[in-house]
């Protein structure tokens, strides 16, 4: 009875690895840039000039999202009332450090920095600048979009 359950089961390893291979010859092989899908991309909007909600939510989501794999594609925008803690915030500028060195993408509005007074910090720091009506378009693509 035990070689019978013995012989099945590699029969069925077996197979699959065969099923694998024949697979893999019928399929074309997918180009090293394939496309990210929308519903792998997440935009987290972090908007608040709370400072417990970046750390304890904000950054924290974001730097583990990357870390984990949960999402393909994170992009962080640092909106309003955030650009000012961060700024101010040396620690905060080193969470931020670390997502961007993850590959996490990181932009700032230009707008509100300006209003702010702290675009030329945010460059420093790495934050890509630059007028954020390109949120429309990540809604647009169907992406997630966490507001904070």
């Amino acid at each position: 009875m035990k070689s019978k359950i013995l012989i099945l089961i590699v029969m069925i390893i077996g197979f699959g690895i065969i099923s694998e291979r024949g697979s893999a010859q019928m399929e074309p092989a997918m180009p090293a840039s394939e496309e990210i899908s929308a519903s792998e991309k997440l935009v987290v909007l972090w908007t608040s000039g709370d400072k417990e909600v970046a750390e304890k939510m904000v950054l924290m989501y974001t730097f583990n999202s990357k870390r984990f794999d949960w999402w393909k594609d994170i992009t962080l925008v640092v909106w309003g009332p955030s650009q000012k803690v961060l700024v101010e915030n040396k620690d905060m500028q080193d969470y931020v450090k670390k997502i961007m060195e993850q590959g996490t993408a990181v932009k700032a509005c230009k707008g509100c920095s300006d209003m702010y007074g702290v675009s030329d910090k945010l460059e420093q720091l790495g934050v890509e600048v630059k007028y954020m009506g390109e949120l429309t378009d990540y809604l647009k693509e169907g992406r997630h979009v966490l507001t904070l």
